[in-house]
């Protein structure tokens, strides 16, 4: 049966070999003339599809087959067993058509000419991708207008700072108004605001023109404002592919309880290890000055117990209950060494 998703990636591997060399001189000779290798699987049977204009999250932590995940999908690593189709490419098959169809942007690698003026960097793209004059000025009308390009449109590339260059980048990935962008760490080494400009044009690119988004990522809030759905990966295997509402269900059992003590001096009636039976990873308390925070597992003792005991022991001014956060969540899901689709 076809799958006509915009994105198919059917029993994906990756090997690489290794060499492997005894120590010493003596070893040295005999890996020159008698080389023995070890086969690493960096990408091990991964399956996904993602459907035309979705966002997804694509996670793992370093050396979990991500990257070199994404390196396929692009076109740059042929696979070792398996297939991917983009849009009804084969990336490695039909180079020069393929490229036409997606954006990528890797993190602090920059695809821009370091000594152009932008707005000339992006001339040369236009005549690379064979846009017309036409398409050309509605896309930069619009990039502009997202992305704020205006005022360092004219400065040499190597004179903006990480933020615009950023921006530039994301631009020039989608000049020629392609189907998929794969983004790896677009918010990598930005201040505040400047993630938060990133994100919001992200997601109205999503919107505006349909664009299929891949995102690798090690900051869990571009997770939590970009995609609903996230794939995660570990050891070359897929663990988890699914909405982050499902990730939290599962997972999002640790609550954070955060209060601010009357009297600093309170800090020791907080014995909760003889009332619940909390075992290490499921209970942590950390108090600077009055500030209290309480992280706990409701497997364990429910909110309601947990405030009951609070306030029966101490005297507080404030009071507060927050879920766990992704990064919490994802860490639970690694311990635990389990898959789950």
């Amino acid at each position: 049966m076809e799958n006509n998703s915009m994105i198919h990636v059917e029993n994906l591997h990756k090997h690489f070999k290794k060499a492997i060399k005894e120590p010493g001189l003596k070893g040295s000779i005999k890996a020159l003339f008698k080389p023995k290798y070890d086969v690493v699987k960096a990408v091990d049977g991964i399956d996904f599809d993602v459907e035309a204009g979705e966002i997804i999250g694509f996670i793992g932590p370093n050396g979990a087959g991500k990257s070199t995940v994404i390196k396929m999908l692009t076109g740059i690593l042929t696979p070792s067993e398996g297939f991917c189709r983009i849009n009804g490419h084969i990336p490695t098959e039909s180079r020069k058509a393929y490229v036409k169809e997606i954006g990528v942007v890797f993190g602090q690698r920059t695809q821009l000419w370091w000594d152009l003026a932008l707005r000339e960097t992006y001339m040369v793209l236009k005549e690379i991708y064979d846009i017309s004059d036409e398409d050309y000025t509605k896309r930069m009308a619009f990039l502009n207008e997202v992305l704020d390009l205006e005022d360092f449109i004219t400065s040499p590339v190597r004179t903006l700072s990480l933020g615009q260059r950023m921006r530039a980048d994301i631009a020039a990935a989608l000049l020629h108004n392609p189907k998929v962008l794969f983004l790896d760490e677009p918010t990598v080494g930005l201040d505040v605001v400047v993630k938060d400009n990133i994100r919001k044009a992200i997601l109205r690119i999503n919107e505006e023109s349909g664009t299929t988004v891949i995102l690798t990522t090690h900051d869990l809030e571009d997770i939590e404002l970009l995609c609903k759905r996230i794939v995660m990966v570990d050891k070359g295997k897929k663990v988890f592919d699914g909405e982050l509402s499902t990730l939290r269900e599962l997972y999002g059992q640790m609550r954070e309880l955060t209060f601010e003590l009357a009297s600093e001096k309170d800090i020791d009636k907080l014995t909760y290890s003889e009332k619940f039976n909390f075992a290490e990873d499921d209970f942590s308390i950390d108090a600077k000055g009055a500030e209290v925070k309480v992280r706990f597992n409701t497997d364990v003792a429910s909110v309601e117990d947990m405030l009951s005991f609070t306030l029966s022991k101490v005297h507080v001014k404030d009071i507060s209950v927050k879920d766990a956060d992704i990064e919490e969540i994802i860490r639970r899901l690694y311990k635990g060494g389990g898959e789950i689709s």
